[in-house]
Protein backbone atom coordinates (compact mmCIF):
# COMPACT_ATOMS: atom_id res chain seq x y z
CA UNK A 1 0.00 0.00 0.00
CA UNK A 2 1.45 3.38 -1.03
CA UNK A 3 0.58 5.07 2.23
CA UNK A 4 2.20 8.47 1.67
CA UNK A 5 0.65 9.00 -1.74
CA UNK A 6 -2.69 7.69 -0.53
CA UNK A 7 -2.61 10.07 2.43
CA UNK A 8 -2.02 12.98 0.08
CA UNK A 9 -5.08 11.94 -1.87
CA UNK A 10 -7.18 11.54 1.29
CA UNK A 11 -6.24 15.02 2.56
CA UNK A 12 -6.40 16.71 -0.84
CA UNK A 13 -9.78 18.41 -0.35
CA UNK A 14 -8.58 19.99 2.93
CA UNK A 15 -5.53 21.58 1.31
CA UNK A 16 -5.15 25.16 0.21
CA UNK A 17 -4.64 26.03 -3.45
CA UNK A 18 -0.84 26.18 -3.12
CA UNK A 19 -0.65 22.80 -1.37
CA UNK A 20 -2.90 21.30 -4.05
CA UNK A 21 -0.34 22.40 -6.66
CA UNK A 22 2.29 20.35 -4.83
CA UNK A 23 -0.03 17.36 -4.58
CA UNK A 24 -0.94 17.58 -8.28
CA UNK A 25 2.73 17.78 -9.23
CA UNK A 26 3.53 14.67 -7.15
CA UNK A 27 0.63 12.77 -8.71
CA UNK A 28 1.76 13.75 -12.22
CA UNK A 29 5.49 13.20 -11.57
CA UNK A 30 5.70 10.42 -8.98
CA UNK A 31 9.32 9.48 -9.67
CA UNK A 32 10.86 12.93 -10.20
CA UNK A 33 10.81 14.47 -6.72
CA UNK A 34 13.76 12.51 -5.30
CA UNK A 35 16.66 14.50 -6.82
CA UNK A 36 15.01 17.90 -6.33
CA UNK A 37 15.95 20.37 -3.62
CA UNK A 38 13.17 22.13 -1.80
CA UNK A 39 13.90 25.28 -3.82
CA UNK A 40 13.66 23.39 -7.11
CA UNK A 41 10.35 21.80 -6.15
CA UNK A 42 9.00 25.18 -5.04
CA UNK A 43 9.92 26.63 -8.44
CA UNK A 44 8.25 23.79 -10.33
CA UNK A 45 5.08 24.00 -8.24
CA UNK A 46 4.94 27.79 -8.23
CA UNK A 47 4.86 28.03 -4.45
CA UNK A 48 7.10 28.96 -1.52
CA UNK A 49 9.48 26.68 0.36
CA UNK A 50 7.42 27.30 3.52
CA UNK A 51 4.36 25.90 1.73
CA UNK A 52 6.26 22.71 0.89
CA UNK A 53 7.27 22.28 4.54
CA UNK A 54 3.68 22.89 5.61
CA UNK A 55 2.51 20.35 3.02
CA UNK A 56 4.97 17.73 4.32
CA UNK A 57 3.82 18.23 7.91
CA UNK A 58 0.16 18.04 6.91
CA UNK A 59 0.66 14.47 5.69
CA UNK A 60 2.62 13.45 8.76
CA UNK A 61 6.23 14.03 7.70
CA UNK A 62 8.67 16.05 9.79
CA UNK A 63 9.81 18.07 6.80
CA UNK A 64 10.76 17.97 3.13
CA UNK A 65 13.54 15.42 3.53
CA UNK A 66 11.28 12.97 5.32
CA UNK A 67 8.69 13.50 2.59
CA UNK A 68 11.26 12.62 -0.06
CA UNK A 69 12.41 9.51 1.83
CA UNK A 70 8.81 8.36 2.21
CA UNK A 71 8.09 8.89 -1.48
CA UNK A 72 11.40 7.25 -2.45
CA UNK A 73 10.16 4.00 -0.93
CA UNK A 74 7.31 4.16 -3.44
CA UNK A 75 9.46 5.11 -6.44
CA UNK A 76 8.89 2.99 -9.50
CA UNK A 77 5.39 2.03 -8.51
CA UNK A 78 2.42 3.25 -10.48
CA UNK A 79 0.91 6.55 -9.38
CA UNK A 80 -2.50 6.90 -7.77
CA UNK A 81 -4.88 6.45 -10.67
CA UNK A 82 -7.59 8.83 -11.81
CA UNK A 83 -9.14 6.28 -14.13
CA UNK A 84 -9.17 2.67 -15.17
CA UNK A 85 -8.18 2.02 -18.75
CA UNK A 86 -8.22 -0.84 -21.20
CA UNK A 87 -4.44 -0.98 -20.88
CA UNK A 88 -4.66 -2.11 -17.26
CA UNK A 89 -4.31 -5.75 -16.36
CA UNK A 90 -7.05 -7.25 -14.24
CA UNK A 91 -4.80 -7.15 -11.18
CA UNK A 92 -3.89 -3.50 -11.83
CA UNK A 93 -7.60 -2.70 -11.86
CA UNK A 94 -7.93 -4.53 -8.55
CA UNK A 95 -5.11 -2.40 -7.13
CA UNK A 96 -6.81 0.80 -8.26
CA UNK A 97 -10.15 -0.28 -6.84
CA UNK A 98 -8.50 -1.25 -3.54
CA UNK A 99 -6.75 2.11 -3.29
CA UNK A 100 -9.97 3.97 -3.97
CA UNK A 101 -11.79 1.95 -1.29
CA UNK A 102 -9.03 2.64 1.22
CA UNK A 103 -9.29 6.37 0.52
CA UNK A 104 -13.08 6.32 0.78
CA UNK A 105 -13.03 4.62 4.19
CA UNK A 106 -10.42 7.05 5.52
CA UNK A 107 -12.35 10.03 4.18
CA UNK A 108 -15.59 8.68 5.65
CA UNK A 109 -13.89 8.21 9.01
CA UNK A 110 -13.00 11.90 9.00
CA UNK A 111 -16.59 13.11 8.42
CA UNK A 112 -18.67 10.51 10.29
CA UNK A 113 -20.19 12.10 13.39
CA UNK A 114 -19.31 9.93 16.40
CA UNK A 115 -22.22 11.11 18.53
CA UNK A 116 -24.77 10.50 15.78
CA UNK A 117 -23.37 7.02 15.14
CA UNK A 118 -23.64 6.13 18.85
CA UNK A 119 -27.12 7.64 19.10
CA UNK A 120 -28.38 5.63 16.12
CA UNK A 121 -26.89 2.42 17.55
CA UNK A 122 -28.72 3.00 20.85
CA UNK A 123 -31.88 3.88 18.96
CA UNK A 124 -31.80 0.52 17.21
CA UNK A 125 -31.45 -1.31 20.52
CA UNK A 126 -34.68 0.27 21.79
CA UNK A 127 -36.66 0.24 18.56
CA UNK A 128 -39.94 -1.53 17.83
CA UNK A 129 -39.67 -1.71 14.05
CA UNK A 130 -37.06 -0.60 11.54
CA UNK A 131 -37.81 0.29 7.93
CA UNK A 132 -34.96 0.80 5.45
CA UNK A 133 -35.59 2.69 2.22
CA UNK A 134 -33.21 2.39 -0.73
CA UNK A 135 -33.63 2.52 -4.50
CA UNK A 136 -31.34 1.66 -7.38
CA UNK A 137 -27.77 1.21 -6.25
CA UNK A 138 -28.79 1.81 -2.63
CA UNK A 139 -31.33 -1.03 -2.72
CA UNK A 140 -28.56 -3.60 -2.30
CA UNK A 141 -27.31 -1.75 0.79
CA UNK A 142 -30.82 -1.64 2.25
CA UNK A 143 -31.21 -5.39 1.75
CA UNK A 144 -27.80 -6.02 3.31
CA UNK A 145 -28.86 -4.03 6.38
CA UNK A 146 -32.07 -6.04 6.65
CA UNK A 147 -30.12 -9.29 6.34
CA UNK A 148 -27.63 -8.40 9.08
CA UNK A 149 -30.05 -6.96 11.62
CA UNK A 150 -32.56 -9.76 11.15
CA UNK A 151 -29.83 -12.15 12.27
CA UNK A 152 -29.48 -10.32 15.59
CA UNK A 153 -33.20 -10.28 16.34
CA UNK A 154 -34.30 -6.87 15.05
CA UNK A 155 -37.69 -6.46 13.42
CA UNK A 156 -36.48 -4.86 10.21
CA UNK A 157 -37.78 -4.60 6.67
CA UNK A 158 -36.05 -3.28 3.54
CA UNK A 159 -38.28 -1.55 1.00
CA UNK A 160 -36.84 -1.13 -2.48
CA UNK A 161 -40.06 -0.29 -4.34
CA UNK A 162 -41.30 3.29 -4.19
CA UNK A 163 -44.95 2.32 -3.66
CA UNK A 164 -44.03 -0.02 -0.82
CA UNK A 165 -41.85 2.69 0.69
CA UNK A 166 -44.79 5.09 0.80
CA UNK A 167 -47.06 2.44 2.34
CA UNK A 168 -44.50 1.38 4.94
CA UNK A 169 -43.68 4.96 5.92
CA UNK A 170 -47.34 5.73 6.51
CA UNK A 171 -47.50 2.91 9.06
CA UNK A 172 -44.47 3.89 11.12
CA UNK A 173 -44.95 5.59 14.48
CA UNK A 174 -43.10 6.68 17.60
CA UNK A 175 -40.64 3.98 18.67
CA UNK A 176 -39.98 2.96 15.06
CA UNK A 177 -36.98 3.97 12.93
CA UNK A 178 -36.85 4.83 9.24
CA UNK A 179 -33.49 4.67 7.48
CA UNK A 180 -33.08 6.43 4.13
CA UNK A 181 -30.05 5.29 2.13
CA UNK A 182 -29.12 7.59 -0.73
CA UNK A 183 -25.63 8.51 -1.91
CA UNK A 184 -26.86 11.72 -3.52
CA UNK A 185 -29.42 12.49 -0.82
CA UNK A 186 -31.72 13.54 -3.66
CA UNK A 187 -33.69 10.37 -4.37
CA UNK A 188 -37.21 11.83 -4.37
CA UNK A 189 -39.05 8.70 -3.25
CA UNK A 190 -36.63 7.97 -0.40
CA UNK A 191 -36.79 11.57 0.80
CA UNK A 192 -40.59 11.56 0.67
CA UNK A 193 -40.74 8.27 2.59
CA UNK A 194 -38.57 9.76 5.35
CA UNK A 195 -40.79 12.83 5.40
CA UNK A 196 -43.91 10.73 5.94
CA UNK A 197 -42.23 8.58 8.59
CA UNK A 198 -41.02 11.67 10.47
CA UNK A 199 -44.45 13.28 10.38
CA UNK A 200 -45.87 10.13 11.99
CA UNK A 201 -43.40 10.31 14.89
CA UNK A 202 -40.80 7.77 13.78
CA UNK A 203 -37.11 8.57 14.20
CA UNK A 204 -35.40 9.14 10.87
CA UNK A 205 -31.81 8.40 9.85
CA UNK A 206 -30.03 9.24 6.59
CA UNK A 207 -26.99 7.37 5.35
CA UNK A 208 -25.75 9.71 2.66
CA UNK A 209 -22.72 11.49 1.30
CA UNK A 210 -21.43 14.63 2.95
CA UNK A 211 -22.91 17.90 1.69
CA UNK A 212 -26.26 19.65 1.39
CA UNK A 213 -29.10 17.59 -0.02
CA UNK A 214 -32.90 17.31 0.35
CA UNK A 215 -32.73 14.23 2.58
CA UNK A 216 -31.21 16.24 5.44
CA UNK A 217 -34.45 18.20 5.95
CA UNK A 218 -36.28 15.09 7.17
CA UNK A 219 -33.44 13.31 9.00
CA UNK A 220 -33.09 13.36 12.78
CA UNK A 221 -29.65 11.77 12.43
CA UNK A 222 -27.22 11.86 9.53
CA UNK A 223 -24.45 9.30 8.99
CA UNK A 224 -22.19 10.76 6.32
CA UNK A 225 -19.95 8.99 3.87
CA UNK A 226 -17.24 10.73 1.86
CA UNK A 227 -15.60 9.60 -1.35
CA UNK A 228 -14.08 10.85 -4.58
CA UNK A 229 -16.73 9.19 -6.72
CA UNK A 230 -15.00 8.39 -9.43
CA UNK A 231 -13.93 9.23 -12.90
CA UNK A 232 -14.86 5.82 -14.22
CA UNK A 233 -18.15 5.02 -12.57
CA UNK A 234 -21.48 6.74 -11.95
CA UNK A 235 -22.68 3.93 -9.69
CA UNK A 236 -21.23 5.17 -6.41
CA UNK A 237 -19.24 1.97 -5.92
CA UNK A 238 -16.90 3.39 -3.28
CA UNK A 239 -19.68 5.11 -1.35
CA UNK A 240 -21.50 1.79 -1.18
CA UNK A 241 -18.50 0.27 0.60
CA UNK A 242 -18.59 3.13 3.11
CA UNK A 243 -22.33 2.65 3.65
CA UNK A 244 -21.79 -1.05 4.26
CA UNK A 245 -19.01 -0.26 6.74
CA UNK A 246 -21.42 1.94 8.72
CA UNK A 247 -24.03 -0.83 8.71
CA UNK A 248 -21.43 -3.40 9.82
CA UNK A 249 -20.51 -1.08 12.69
CA UNK A 250 -24.13 -0.93 13.87
CA UNK A 251 -24.41 -4.71 13.50
CA UNK A 252 -21.38 -5.39 15.72
CA UNK A 253 -22.50 -2.81 18.27
CA UNK A 254 -25.83 -4.60 18.62
CA UNK A 255 -24.08 -7.95 19.05
CA UNK A 256 -22.00 -6.46 21.87
CA UNK A 257 -24.81 -4.64 23.65
CA UNK A 258 -28.03 -6.55 23.04
CA UNK A 259 -28.92 -9.38 25.39
CA UNK A 260 -30.99 -11.13 22.73
CA UNK A 261 -28.42 -10.95 19.91
CA UNK A 262 -26.49 -14.13 20.76
CA UNK A 263 -29.68 -16.14 21.09
CA UNK A 264 -30.99 -14.75 17.80
CA UNK A 265 -27.75 -15.58 15.99
CA UNK A 266 -27.74 -19.14 17.33
CA UNK A 267 -31.38 -19.59 16.35
CA UNK A 268 -30.64 -18.26 12.87
CA UNK A 269 -27.66 -20.56 12.37
CA UNK A 270 -29.69 -23.55 13.55
CA UNK A 271 -32.49 -22.78 11.12
CA UNK A 272 -29.98 -22.52 8.24
CA UNK A 273 -28.23 -25.82 8.89
CA UNK A 274 -30.62 -27.73 6.69
CA UNK A 275 -29.76 -25.38 3.78
CA UNK A 276 -26.14 -26.56 3.68
CA UNK A 277 -24.46 -29.82 2.73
Amino acid sequence: MRKTTLKIKILYNKMGSAEKKIADWIFDNPDEIIPLSISELAERCGCSEATIVRFAKRIGCGGYQELKISLAQEEGRSKIPDSISADDSCFEIFEKVSNDIYCTLEMTKSVLDKESLSAVAELILGSKRIAVFGLGNSAAVAIDMQHKLLRVGCEIYAYCDNHMQAIAASNLHKGDIAFGISHSGSSRDVVEALSVAKSNGAATVAITSRGKSPILKYSDYVLNTNSNETKYSILGLNSRIAQLAIINTLYYYIICHSGKADEAIQSTEKSLQSKKY
